[in-house]
Order: C-alpha cells, then sequence, then structure tokens
C-alpha cells in the first residue's frame, strides 16, 4: 500500500488530481436554509430541478461523518465470515453486510467491487430494541454513541431539505416530511469500502449506473469517484469532493412525488482518478426514503403545479408517474433483482431498475 502523502492523518491520501473533467454542482448553504433564507432556498430549488445533485455546506455533521467511518473501518476489518453472518441475503432486504462481488452492475451480470455495511434508521433509533434485524459487533458497539446521533441529525437535514422542495412544489405544509415520517421505512445508513482497481474499464465500474431509490441521499466522500451524466452530454464527468461539504442528491421517490419536476440523476461510482486510486475507497451516505407504505405517484390532487408538470410529461414523454407501488414494494424490488443469485439473464436485471433506463416508470 502506498504511504499517503499526508501521514498526520489516518484517513490522509493524496489530492484530487485538477487534470480530469469535473462537473461543478451549486453550493447550497444549510444554515442559511434554516434561517429561512429566500435566495437560499431557490438555489436549492434550482439544483434539484436541473441536476437533481448539489453541494451542502455548513450542515455541521462533520463530527458524526468521523465516527461513522471509524465504524465503518472497524466492521470492514471483520473476519468475512462473521460479516457474513449479517449478509443482506437475497430476498429484497437491504439493512445488514454486502460482500464484494454481491450485485451486479449492469445487464450482463458484471459484479460490482464494494462491500458496504448497511444500518436501517429504525434500528438506530430503536435501539436497544430491534426494528429490523442485528448487526455486527463493531456496529451495536457504537449505535448509541456514533450511529444513532449520526442518523438523527442527517434525517434531519433531509427533512429539513424537503421541507424547501415541499413549499416550492406548492404542497400543503408538512406533506413530503408527514410521508417519511410516522412508520417504518427503508430509510437507512451505508458505510462503504472500495478496494483499488487500476485495471478498471467502463464496463467494471465498482458500481454500475444507477438513480437511488428512496428520496434524498446525504453524502460524505473521502475521495473521488462519484460521476454523473450530465443531461445533454455523452461523458461521465467527476464530482470533485470538498472537504466539509455533503453531496446531496435526489432519487426515484422525489422524482415521483413531483411528477417529474424534481430530477433523480443518473450517476455511478468508479475507482478514483489520479494517485488516489491507489487507495481504498471510503465514503458515506444516509438515505432518506418514504414510509413503507407510501404508494410512488404524482402528488397532483395536492398541486397543480405538479398535476401540469405530470400531465405534460405524460403527453410529450408518455412517463407515467402512477406506479402503483409502494415505497417498500419499490425498494425491495431494487435490491432483489441486483444480487448476482437472482440474476438469470438482462432481463431480470432489469427489475432492479428505476426511473433510469426507461421512459415509462
Amino acid at each position: 500500500m502506498p504511504v499517503p502523502t499526508n501521514t498526520n492523518s489516518k484517513h490522509a491520501f493524496p489530492p484530487f488530481p485538477d487534470d480530469v473533467p469535473t462537473h461543478p454542482l451549486l453550493i447550497v448553504d444549510y444554515a442559511l436554509i434554516k434561517a429561512g433564507d429566500e435566495a437560499e432556498k431557490n438555489k436549492l430549488w434550482k439544483a434539484g430541478t436541473n441536476l437533481g445533485f448539489w453541494y451542502l455546506k455548513n450542515h455541521d455533521a462533520d463530527e458524526e461523518v468521523n465516527g461513522m467511518f471509524d465504524m465503518g473501518a472497524a466492521t470492514m476489518d471483520l473476519p468475512l465470515e462473521e460479516k457474513l453472518q449479517f449478509d443482506q441475503g437475497d430476498s429484497g432486504r437491504s439493512a445488514g453486510y454486502k460482500a464484494i462481488g454481491a450485485n451486479a452492475v449492469d445487464e450482463t451480470g458484471q459484479k460490482d467491487n464494494v462491500e458496504f455495511i448497511n444500518v436501517s434508521q429504525d434500528d438506530a433509533m430503536a435501539w436497544p430494541e430491534i426494528a429490523r434485524r442485528t448487526y455486527p459487533r463493531t456496529v451495536t458497539a457504537v449505535m448509541d454513541s456514533v450511529v444513532q446521533p449520526f442518523v438523527r441529525k442527517s434525517a434531519e437535514i433531509n427533512l429539513t431539505l424537503m421541507d424547501v422542495f415541499n413549499d416550492k412544489l406548492g404542497l400543503p405544509e408538512g406533506t413530503l416530511r408527514r410521508k417519511h415520517t410516522g412508520e417504518l421505512s427503508g430509510s437507512e445508513t451505508r458505510c462503504i469500502k472500495s478496494p483499488p482497481k487500476p485495471d478498471w474499464d467502463e464496463k467494471t465500474a465498482s458500481l454500475g449506473a444507477h438513480t437511488d431509490f428512496g428520496s434524498l441521499s446525504f453524502l460524505h466522500n473521502r475521495q473521488g469517484g462519484l460521476q454523473v451524466f450530465v443531461k445533454g452530454t455523452d461523458k461521465w464527468q467527476y464530482i470533485k469532493p470538498l472537504p466539509g461539504h455533503a453531496v446531496c442528491n435526489l432519487g426515484d421517490a422525489m422524482a415521483i412525488f413531483s411528477g417529474g419536476i424534481l430530477r433523480s440523476n443518473l450517476h455511478r461510482v468508479v475507482p478514483p482518478p489520479g494517485a488516489q486510486a491507489a487507495f481504498d475507497r471510503w465514503s458515506l451516505v444516509f438515505f432518506s426514503r418514504p414510509g413503507d407504505s407510501v404508494v410512488l405517484r404524482a402528488l397532483k390532487e395536492d398541486s397543480q403545479l405538479i398535476a401540469e408538470a405530470a400531465e405534460k410529461n405524460q403527453r410529450e414523454n408518455g412517463t407515467n408517474y402512477e406506479t402503483q407501488s409502494t415505497a417498500a414494494d419499490w425498494f425491495a424490488r431494487r435490491i432483489k433483482y441486483q444480487r448476482v443469485k437472482n440474476y438469470k439473464g438482462p432481463e431480470s436485471w432489469q427489475q432492479s431498475r428505476g426511473t433510469e433506463h426507461k421512459q415509462r416508470v
């Protein structure tokens, strides 16, 4: 393993290179959002309706983020046999451990190159009670001191951002917040490790092209590797990690609720560029997802703006936002058919897709 350039930090690694194509993101100030600043709300709205990705600064979660990375490192250091006792399984459950190669990244069945630990928001907030499942000892040892504080803070950050989208969409106050609280959900945190892959090519990305399953993702990257596919271009572009800044993005549920006004954009994860590629890649994310019983459909009855957008997209693109699916079923389907053990060919892998690969939702 190469020696990091900055040996004063246990998380040290070379800087992100300056000679790779990157896509600039709007920077949203969370402190200003909380203070009700209208200009900042407008900036968030612009980000959500254009690319669906933005940087978030002044989120005040750095301490919790560092603790979660330490928990993730301790978990990945456990023997594989022990980690596999807490495997996700192949039925569509997300919480738990996922080993390298357990998921397919494309319709050919190409295996992924990441391992991660998912902890359900339900379990973190119910601790020491069990809401969903049990976890490795490295997780339970810090559930109340590290995991629960991170989950609580991340969930409130995401809900606060959703409140802005709620108002801009013309929805009754608290509509989106209520769809994400009050019952069990697929909301969870994930700590991800990707080992170096010096021989990668376009067909062997660490995590294949996808849209996110849920509503809003709160992401912390230690290194580069996240790429977005920007509408109107034909090349993948890196998102450069900025110290102290999270990367946020919208998922399928928000695109559906809004009748296509909000963007759930295609993205993927590849090995970091430049000298960073020789190091393990670490990232941490909190996913907010709707309550299990919430039906994913455009909220046309609650907003004239959404009704008009959904009708326009139906007429011009044939896009149908009446999925007839609950959030729990949508989520479980996408998880289940990513698993290599459920791969039967391109048709089975297509069942893991959301809004990204076909016009009709």
